[in-house]
């Protein structure tokens, strides 16, 4: 499994099929996200996706320390991703949901990642305090809506004038990576980065 290689937009990190130098993808430039930049190692289709699955519903522990380290592989030479990070933030999972799974996969990658790149994790600094339907299947408006005010920051004075970098599975419309974003940005974060295993295809 090799990670995508192809140029990305800047900021939302979409895989672009022209070459040449990147420039915003027609989202970005109508409407920026909150963080100023995400990467994926991969589109989430294929081997890729089937892995993801099973991490998540299957073996988390062992799965996602490859996978990450995958994703460290491929995007460990981007610059602007890591320089200036303070700390990695995995997304949270609802306490309900998290009991039921038996863990939070956003965490195992950010453990994971963070031994790579020396940078503290955070857990538990934001929350999710809605436990929303499975965003699965729903269109790009609908995870907006199914996602606002759903996180909160727990613990306001260590996101205040902080760099962080959020870590999630995968990237679908950027809904979830976005709200949790602006809950960081509310408490006085000075930048948000973003970066997941893999991201859906338009």
């Amino acid at each position: 499994m090799e990670p995508d290689r192809r140029d990305v937009c800047p900021r939302c990190g979409l895989f672009l099929q022209a070459c040449g130098a990147p420039d915003l993808c027609a989202s970005c430039f109508r409407t920026p996200p909150p963080f100023i930049r995400h990467r994926s190692a991969g589109v989430y289709d294929g081997l890729l996706k089937r892995l993801i699955l099973l991490f998540k519903y299957g073996d988390g522990e062992a799965l996602g320390r490859e996978l990450a380290l995958f994703a460290w592989e491929a995007l460990r030479e981007d610059e602007l991703l890591w320089r200036g990070a303070e700390c990695i933030v995995p997304v949270p999972l609802h306490r309900r949901r998290q009991r039921k799974r038996g863990f939070n996969q956003a965490a195992v990658l950010a453990r994971r990642l963070s031994d790579r790149a020396g940078v503290p994790v955070l857990e538990g600094l934001l929350e999710r305090i809605k436990d929303v339907p499975p965003q699965a299947g729903m269109k790009s408006a609908e995870r907006r809506r199914n996602v606002v005010g759903a996180f909160r920051v727990r613990r306001p004075k260590e996101a205040a004038g902080g760099s962080f970098l959020l870590v999630d599975d995968v990237y679908t419309t950027g809904s979830t990576m976005g709200e949790c974003c602006r809950a960081l940005l509310r408490a006085g974060a000075r930048d948000v980065r973003a970066l997941t295993l893999a991201r859906v295809p338009p």
